[in-house]
């Protein structure tokens, strides 16, 4: 998931003159007539899937790997993709955006795939977007920011909109106060993020008494912000934190004896940074999102079972930013059933409408985004327990 994202990677600093001799070496090679040509019946059909295999996000590699691989086999048994059974072929998401955007220009040009999937942080999109152009079908999963509308792209992850609409007004139930304090990664997913939450607060009547932003890959530990919230008691925390940051934040603000009386909400806390933080920090946080591994629903039960079955004891921790990239190939199939093309004109207008059925419930792509279900999650030790689920909630994205 912006986007992320998700992790968002030190390759964010990359420089604008890398990006952009990426994207201008890519535009001259896919001007080439033969780079994307229809392939017989029996060929395989072959599907970049950028995971993060390096990088601050590398501990998601093998829960992504895991759920591509039994996405592709879970079509591959029903027919495949235009009758043709799905290949993967991968690539390392963890690098610069520049060094993702060449891996990209490869898997076309030599691998010659004719979708991409990835998941990975905002920066590697917009990378990957410049080289692709919109000549195949691009399918990003992770939750992420929105406001893009990039050609041919697909986005499978839940936006702020999503995560904050229904959300907000339970956590304000829950915690009997409307007052919040905001702490977040300084980049453009979780400031923009809280600009949207913002507007949610005041349609509440609730106030933001303040905010903090910290940078990514600092030894953080929080305790300046941690004790200015003691001092102005807000009645909720909302964090925008990822990764490590998420996790000291946490532990930090249970050092100050502030978890009995604030409600803390994450934006992106899954079951492997859940584990980080501990038992002992956990008590009144929430998470927000659109997948957890314990959802008590019969197609997620499926799910873990059949990587259970494939990995046995060794299955990866499957959170939300690695199953998207099981989601990515039954919304593939979903959509090539209706359009029989891969063209750009083609799968856009078969996509439009299109339901599909995952692990964490039906989604429906709308505008290139999808109407999902958001789950609103309490912290138990070190498990999630589901208290609300709001169906069906959309982007309110718009991309034609």
């Amino acid at each position: 998931m912006t986007s992320l994202e998700g992790k968002v990677l030190k390759s964010i600093r990359m420089t604008r003159r890398d990006l952009v001799r990426a994207a201008g070496a890519a535009a001259l090679a896919i001007g080439a007539p033969a780079i994307i040509r229809p392939a017989r019946a029996a060929d395989a059909l072959k599907i970049g899937v950028l995971v993060a295999d390096s990088g601050p996000a590398a501990l998601f590699g093998p829960a992504q790997r895991a759920a591509a691989e039994l996405g592709a086999a879970t079509i591959n048994a029903k027919g495949g993709i235009l009758g043709r059974q799905a290949e993967i072929i991968f690539a390392d998401a963890g690098a610069s955006p520049a060094e993702v955007a060449k891996s990209a220009v490869k898997l076309m040009l030599s691998d010659k795939v004719e979708m991409i999937f990835g998941s990975h942080d905002s920066a590697v999109r917009q990378g990957v977007e410049n080289v692709v152009k919109g000549k195949i079908p691009y399918v990003y999963t992770p939750l992420f920011e929105g406001d893009d509308c990039s050609s041919n792209v697909y986005f499978l992850g839940e936006v702020p909109e999503q995560e904050l609409q229904k959300t907000l007004p339970r956590m304000v139930e829950l915690a009997k106060g409307k007052t919040f304090y905001l702490v977040g990664n300084d980049y453009v997913w979780p400031r923009t993020t809280n600009d949207k939450a913002k507007k949610y607060i005041a349609d509440l009547g609730g106030t933001v008494v303040a905010e903090d932003y910290y940078p990514l890959g600092a030894p953080n530990k929080f305790e300046n912000t941690v004790a200015k919230i003691k001092s102005a008691k807000p009645a909720i925390v909302l964090q925008t934190l990822v990764g490590g940051d998420n996790v000291n934040f946490n532990r930090t603000f249970a050092d100050f004896n502030l978890s009995d009386d604030i409600l803390r909400l994450s934006c992106l806390l899954e079951e492997n940074t859940l584990i980080g933080i501990g038992k002992d920090a956990s008590k009144n946080l929430y998470s927000s999102l659109s997948y957890f591994a314990d959802l008590d629903l019969p197609e997620n039960k499926a799910f873990i079972g059949e990587l259970t079955k494939k990995y046995g004891d060794k299955a990866p921790q499957q959170c939300t930013i690695s199953k998207g990239l099981y989601d990515a190939f039954v919304f593939a199939a979903a959509v090539t059933s209706k359009s029989n093309s891969l063209t750009a004109k083609d799968f856009a207008a078969a996509a439009e409408g299109v339901q599909f059925d995952t692990p964490s419930g039906p989604m429906t792509m709308t505008h290139r985004h999808t109407s999902k279900n958001i789950f609103l999650a309490r912290c138990e030790g070190a498990k999630f327990a589901v208290i609300d689920t709001f169906a069906a909630v959309p982007t309110q994205q718009s991309c034609t």
